[in-house]
């Protein structure tokens, strides 16, 4: 039975709700615009035009590819969020570079430059996400010797908060640049990137097995000293008993014979299936996390092949992804001084253990130093330890993941090393401002380069508003 005064024909309208990677952040937003470029489309007209709205509105703008952040930073609670898709790509032989539209997926990028015998100089590891979300968020990639992202971006073209297409470069705007390179979209909407490639090759590995101890001279001399190297990362053993007890270096340096043409890219090898199958059975079976160590450790070394440069960088994230729905992976990233890496590993194994959320994967990856970013998570060159924990999603779960990351940033801190800010929101506001020292002039150049503070999104309202 109706209620008492409602029409018969009263229709209830819900609010677009909108997510990220974590699965954890359900989020009602106001409208949800999806944008597909195309080179018909005046896609800044219309992202002029949602601002604009947004800003008269009194709402909080945020735009996003594929929406791969943990904590929100994407999102615009009861705002105007996009989703960007498509793009262009426009190669420059003569200066080695290429632009290439902020919605292009990495995949696309890949696909159209190994046409041509080129490659991305760094992206991110995996090939699911939106290259102006790169840039936002400033990645790295495992090629060497290369500080975040931002360090191969020649020029972005941004849509600022009063409609204005501005370019910027370390020459041109160049606050606003630093800025925005690692400034998750909140001085504008990222539109267009110029960015550096470098040629494809026939990539080689070479696998060493070592005690952690030695990795981190091990890693800066070969990527610091052996010219040859032109890739590079290194894992570590998860299993609870036997935490961090060995390391492997997997280094690539160009094959001795590079065919022409190059193979095409692959986005996937013979093995893929197998190795999702044995990654997912990590969760709760200790012994397939040996079994994991001895395949990647004992066996991969004996039979991995080459592949192309872009073959290697090409692989989604989807590949690992969970059927299970009462988990979701979570990212934890920290950026450790190379003399400190020891004590890293150390307070890993005191804090990691104890908690219930099961740890799948760590890589570690070579990182120069930023000097251009504000928000600059490596100053000095950094080993970087990329984490995967599997969380169950349930109030327990999620408070069993805060403390164990608030352990694991205060740590980090006290080695003089940083957390990465793309994940859960999940560190303190102080933890924040000791890590990032540049915090208060990100904040105060934000509050005078968008007054309405029209670019707002979860990480905002969290860390700095």
């Amino acid at each position: 039975m109706l209620a008492s005064g409602v029409p018969a024909h009263a229709e209830f309208t819900p609010r677009p709700i909108i997510n990220d990677a974590s699965r954890l952040n359900p989020t009602p937003v106001a409208r949800h615009v999806a944008l597909r470029a195309a080179p018909a489309d005046d896609i800044v007209g219309t992202i002029r035009q949602e601002i604009a709205a947004a800003r008269t509105e009194g709402r909080p703008f945020a735009i996003g590819v594929a929406r791969h952040s943990m904590g929100g930073q994407s999102i615009p609670r009861d705002g105007v969020a996009i989703t960007l898709t498509g793009g262009h790509i426009e190669t420059d032989r003569a200066n080695m570079t290429y632009r290439v539209g902020a919605g292009m997926r990495w995949f696309e990028v890949i696909r159209a430059l190994d046409a041509q015998g080129f490659s991305p100089a760094v992206m991110q590891s995996n090939s699911d996400f939106g290259v102006g979300s790169t840039f936002c968020v400033n990645s790295h990639g495992w090629p060497t010797r290369y500080g975040p992202f931002g360090a191969t971006v020649r020029a972005v073209k941004i849509v600022m908060s009063d409609g204005q297409l501005v370019e910027c470069s370390r020459t041109k705007e160049p606050e606003l640049f630093a800025l925005a390179m690692g400034g998750y979209g909140l001085f504008g909407a990222i539109v267009e990137l110029e960015l550096d490639m470098v040629p494809n090759a026939l990539m080689q590995p070479t696998y060493t097995r070592m005690q952690p101890s030695q990795f981190a001279d091990a890693f800066v001399n070969a990527v610091e000293n052996d010219p040859a190297v032109r890739m590079a990362y290194g894992r570590l053993s998860v299993a609870r008993e036997s935490l961090f007890d060995e390391a492997l270096m997997i280094t690539y340096r160009a094959a001795a014979t590079q065919p022409s043409p190059l193979p095409a890219v692959v986005d996937h090898g013979a093995l893929t299936g197998f190795s999702r199958d044995v990654y997912r059975l990590q969760t709760g079976r200790e012994w397939a996390k040996n079994f994991r160590w001895f395949m990647e450790a004992s066996v991969s070394p004996s039979i991995a092949g080459a592949a192309t440069r872009n073959t290697l960088m090409v692989e989604p994230v989807v590949n690992l992804a969970s059927g299970d729905g009462t988990r979701t992976d979570i990212l934890h990233e920290y950026f450790v001084p190379p003399d400190r890496f020891n004590g890293f590993v150390n307070l890993c194994r005191a804090v990691i253990p104890k908690a219930k959320s099961e740890f799948l994967n760590v890589t570690l990856r070579y990182v120069d130093a930023d000097p251009v970013a504000v928000l600059a998570y490596a100053p000095q060159k950094r080993i970087a330890a990329v984490m995967s924990f599997s969380q169950e999603i349930s109030p327990e779960g999620e408070v069993d993941m805060m403390r164990m990351t608030e352990a694991l940033i205060e740590g980090v801190k006290d080695l003089g090393g940083a957390f990465y800010l793309p994940y859960r929101l999940h560190a303190r506001r102080d933890q924040v401002r000791s890590i990032y020292p540049r915090t208060e002039q990100f904040v105060a150049a934000k509050r005078r380069l968008d007054p309405s503070l029209v670019f707002r999104n979860m990480m905002w309202d969290v860390y700095f508003a």
